[in-house]
């Protein structure tokens, strides 16, 4: 990795924990909110060995924008979809700010029609929230991604899962940020 390039995103991860934790003072101290910061050194770790020139990349869930912008730093096409309008502003001052491509959309990542059918026939979706489908904002399908990241709580793997395998494309790889590491399908 190019040192200039290095030194970003070390800088921004940075910044990531330090407006997490004024997040966490700001808001989850008022009231629970599903925003918890991924171990971003854990994920740049992972996306690494993945990169390949034109590969596109979304996030769901992206929160601050953080792990978004770290994939475009290191050359993918990245995107990111998050509920909270607040996070989606944050995250676009973030790209401003190191000079990132990357574009974030306000809304759900679950795409319009999608259905959570798990087979306990409890069709609960956990902390993922309901809105919008964010792709229009994008102007892309969850099919047309090469990589899918996500920072699932507990339980909300078989959803992510079951989302992926129906309505993302085949080949492409879905990470999904464990407890202790980033586990690649």
């Amino acid at each position: 990795m190019d040192r200039a390039v290095r030194d970003r995103i070390f800088a921004l991860i940075d910044e990531g924990w330090e407006v997490w934790a004024q997040f966490d003072d700001e808001v989850r101290r008022n009231s629970w909110h599903p925003f918890v910061a991924a171990d971003y050194e854990k994920v740049l770790e992972a996306l690494i060995p993945l990169y390949e020139p034109g590969l596109r990349f979304l996030e769901w869930g992206s929160a601050t924008g953080v792990v978004t912008i770290i994939a475009d730093l290191l050359g993918f096409d990245a995107y990111g979809i998050e509920l909270d309008a607040r996070l989606v502003e944050k995250a676009r001052g973030l790209a401003r700010k190191y000079d990132s491509r990357a574009r974030f959309a306000e809304g759900s990542f679950l795409p319009t029609g999608y259905q959570w059918r798990p087979q306990s026939n409890d069709g609960r979706l956990g902390t993922i929230g309901v809105g919008p489908s964010g792709y229009g904002q994008l102007g892309h399908e969850l099919d047309e991604f090469d990589i899918v990241y996500a920072y699932p709580w507990g339980g909300e793997e078989p959803l992510m899962r079951d989302l992926f395998r129906e309505c993302g494309r085949k080949g492409a790889r879905l990470l999904l940020h464990g407890d202790n590491d980033v586990h690649v399908y």
